[in-house]
């Protein structure tokens, strides 16, 4: 697994707070940089790859935490 640069918690929050709140906090981070996003949104399932699409960065997948979905993606 990527080392994770940046863990953006975004719990509780609803559509479009997680992704608005990932964005904000992925600014400084350079090409390359893996970020998780921790999200209790069920929205989240499809605005984070959408997100990614749209912004030019790498989906790596989604799993399960228990307390909602983690999201890794990886800076473009």
């Amino acid at each position: 697994m990527d080392k994770v640069d940046l863990e953006v918690d975004a719990r509780g929050l609803l559509c479009p707070l997680p992704v608005l709140r990932l964005r904000k906090r992925m600014e400084p981070l350079p090409a390359g940089a893996v970020v998780r996003l921790l999200a209790t949104d069920p929205a989240a399932h499809v605005d984070v790859p959408h997100f990614c699409t749209e912004a030019g960065h790498a989906f790596l997948g989604a799993e399960d935490d228990g307390d909602g979905a983690a999201f890794l993606l990886r800076k473009g």
